[in-house]
């Protein structure tokens, strides 16, 4: 059976994901950040994550060989992210944005929370590589609704 790619990620899109932003520091020490729905739990012993990146991407070359970086898991309150660090081009990380964390990886302020991680390992995952990082240690804030992203847009948890 041969699958349409556009079917796919409609019907991939039935499945409402959160939105976070994945930061590090880049070669030339800039804060950069990347909007995600692939964020997934893999283990709790150890402490194990994961998400993936799409190959073709123009950040590729940073996230690839990134060994510490930061999965921050956003607000409904910062929408305004998660779209200017979609766009092409767009990764530079404002300053008023966050704040250094503990592995050198930028934390953004006013996450629901803050994952900081080092890669583990890295996985093919067809046009796409999957990377899974150890996390070394975790910020909350105080709860607030998050961003959740369902059937190509935004939507709010009732």
């Amino acid at each position: 059976m041969n699958i349409d790619s556009r079917e796919l990620r409609d019907a991939l899109g039935q499945f409402a994901t959160g939105v976070c932003l994945v930061t590090t520091i880049d070669d030339e020490g800039v804060a950069q950040a990347l909007t995600i729905n692939s964020f997934s739990s893999v283990s709790l012993d150890p402490p194990l994550v994961l998400w993936s990146l799409q190959k073709d991407a123009d950040i590729y070359p940073v996230y690839a060989t990134a060994q510490k970086y930061c999965i921050a898991v956003l607000s409904e309150a910062q929408a305004e992210y998660s779209n200017g660090y979609a766009q092409k081009g767009g990764h530079r990380l404002a300053d008023a944005h966050f704040e250094a964390g503990h592995n050198g990886a930028p934390l953004i302020k006013g996450a629901l929370v803050n994952f900081e991680c080092s890669l583990e390992q890295t996985y093919d995952g067809g046009d796409h590589i999957i990377l899974m990082g150890r996390v070394t240690r975790m910020s909350a804030v105080d709860p607030q609704p998050p961003l959740v992203f369902f059937g190509g847009g935004y939507r709010g948890l009732r």
